[in-house]
């Protein structure tokens, strides 16, 4: 078993990575099949592997959450995320990447994702967990000031 505290008795932070990918004036999004938040939308994202760059583990999670494919280096890094109520489960950090993808990509639900669907900029649903913040702070990246 791995020891998942550090000298001072508090709980290591798990390492997460999110993606958040444009298209037009639509953001991909994935609902929920687990708990917490089993049936919300949220980002395609997991957990980082051992060995794994947070990069990579986006894009391997983007895959297998939604079959966008992408290499590691297309993905943009947005920022990361800290706070330490963002997941219920356990102190979790996620570093956030962007990707832009042209008009006609087809994504289809796969791994632990009910759904996926391409949401309006402008109308989307409430969000799990930090998402609605990742999702904000990606189109200031891009210069989308919704």
């Amino acid at each position: 078993m791995t020891d998942t505290t550090n000298p001072w008795g508090s709980e290591k932070p798990w390492l997460t990575a999110d993606a958040v990918v444009i298209r037009s004036s639509s953001v991909l999004l994935i609902q929920r099949a687990d708990d917490p938040y089993k049936g919300s939308w949220a980002l395609p994202g997991g957990y980082v592997d051992e060995g794994e760059t947070s990069q990579a583990a986006a894009a391997r999670e983007l895959e297998e959450e939604t079959s966008i494919v992408a290499m590691p280096e297309e993905l943009t890094q947005i920022g990361a995320y800290d706070a330490p109520d963002r997941d219920p489960r356990e102190r979790v950090v996620s570093i956030a990447y962007l990707l832009e993808v042209a008009s006609g990509q087809d994504a289809v639900a796969g791994d632990d994702a009910a759904a996926v669907a391409w949401h309006p900029l402008d109308a989307l649903p409430p969000l799990a967990f930090d998402h609605a913040a990742i999702v904000a702070d990606a189109l200031r990246l891009t210069g989308d000031r919704r």
